[in-house]
């Protein structure tokens, strides 16, 4: 079983995964889809995986190339 750790901005650690919290107002433009188009025509990857806890939306925060720094 792993643990689930809360952070002081709202953030939760499962595993080696962070998720950020959202409220339903406020949800990425990607979420709700698996794969999609952007306006140049371009496929993108949609989020298609979450969980609710507390009336928050958590998704798996992405890491960007930059974060590997």
């Amino acid at each position: 079983m792993q643990s689930i750790k809360f952070k002081s901005d709202k953030t939760i650690k499962i595993g080696g995964d962070t998720y950020k919290p959202y409220t339903v107002g406020n949800l990425p433009p990607s979420f709700g889809f698996k794969y999609g188009l952007n306006s140049h025509g371009q496929i993108t990857e949609g989020i298609s995986e979450w969980f609710n806890y507390k009336g928050l939306t958590y998704v798996k925060k992405q890491e960007g190339w930059y974060d590997a720094l």
